[in-house]
């Protein structure tokens, strides 16, 4: 699990950073955890872990049952949620592309908000039918430098190698790939106006993102997700058919 104690620690508002990641956690599990397994998780004191549990759980965002002593999240978070969702215009603009490319190449396809170097969240996705099945979910976090959204990313977002070396070094990668390789590919994305990730973060699986734009920033990516052979000869038709539909979305987002 991600070491929370970096976070909080540089987070200016701590106790928020601790209870986002307590809630994080309990979506992420599915299940009711006790205090103990919690703080263990997360790298927080008992004490601490339970004085945010107890904040929580007095606004309805998690839930206690008495009985086991255990906390799972609470419908308070839908409130929340609701609110996101009514405002977010780009899952409603992405979905629609998001299902014809999962259609026409047989691939599974995300869209993802970007959090400038701190991480990426899915927030729209589709999926072939196919056999191949990517293991996520609408609401899944990953790293912002992570497969070929991250080369997007340190493609288009501004940032110096000092910024992305120490995030880079972090990452989890099957196979992969060398800082001067990494740096390479992320020159042809800027050059080309896509990314790929032929089999270096998940062995046989090739992903392909395109940035989106708003506000003369990359705000979003659409990613498709398929296995690398399957893949091969319509690779060239994908990544143009990727990249054209993150223009139009680009042009909706900024109307």
């Amino acid at each position: 699990m991600t070491d929370v104690a970096d976070t909080v620690k540089a987070s200016k508002a701590p106790a928020i950073a601790r209870a986002a990641a307590v809630l994080r956690l309990l979506g992420k599990r599915g299940a009711p955890m006790g205090v103990q397994a919690i703080a263990r998780e997360l790298g927080l004191v008992p004490s601490t872990c339970l004085y945010v549990l107890r904040a929580l759980t007095a606004e309805n965002l998690v839930a206690f049952d008495p009985d086991t002593k255990r906390y799972a999240l609470d419908a308070g978070v839908l409130t929340l949620a609701r609110a996101w969702l009514r405002k977010d215009r780009f899952s409603d603009l992405a979905q629609p592309a998001l299902d014809r490319l999962a259609r026409d190449f047989g691939t599974t396809t995300l869209g993802v908000q970007v959090f400038d170097l701190d991480h990426i969240i899915v927030t729209a996705m589709s999926q072939s039918g196919h056999n191949f099945q990517l293991s996520t979910q609408v609401g899944s976090r990953f790293p912002a430098l992570v497969s070929a959204t991250g080369r997007c990313i340190a493609a288009f977002g501004g940032h110096t190698p000092e910024e992305l070396k120490p995030r880079f070094d972090a990452l989890r990668w099957d196979d992969p790939p060398g800082w001067d390789d990494w740096l390479a590919q992320v020159a042809q994305a800027r050059e080309s106006g896509v990314a790929v990730d032929d089999g270096h973060y998940l062995a046989g699986v090739t992903v392909i993102a395109a940035p989106v734009w708003k506000g003369g920033r990359p705000s979003h990516a659409l990613v498709a997700i398929g296995i690398g052979a399957a893949l091969r000869s319509e690779l060239p038709r994908l990544k143009q058919a990727l990249k054209g539909a993150a223009h139009t979305l680009s042009d909706q987002m900024d109307a």
